[in-house]
C-alpha cells in the first residue's frame, strides 16, 4: 500500500475485497457471522497468500517470498 490517502493504495485494497467477496461471499451463505469470518480468513491465509502469484512479487506468492 502506499501513504495515507493514496487513491492507488485504495483502489488496491478495493479490488482485493472485491476479488474476495466474488470469490467466496457470492458463492455461498453463512449461518453466522461468525462462520463467515472464519470463511472469510481461511480463504486469506489458506488460499491468497499461500497460492495467489503477485505480479508486484516476481510472479511469486507472498508465502514464497517471505521465505527468501
Amino acid at each position: 500500500m502506499g501513504p495515507v490517502g493514496d487513491a492507488d493504495g485504495n483502489a488496491r485494497a478495493e479490488s482485493f475485497v472485491s476479488t474476495l467477496e466474488g470469490e467466496l461471499l457470492d458463492r455461498r451463505s453463512f449461518p453466522s457471522q461468525a462462520e463467515a469470518r472464519m470463511a472469510w480468513f481461511t480463504c486469506i491465509e489458506g488460499l491468497h497468500n499461500p497460492l495467489r502469484w503477485h505480479s508486484g512479487l516476481g510472479y511469486r506468492s507472498r508465502v514464497d517470498c517471505e521465505k527468501t
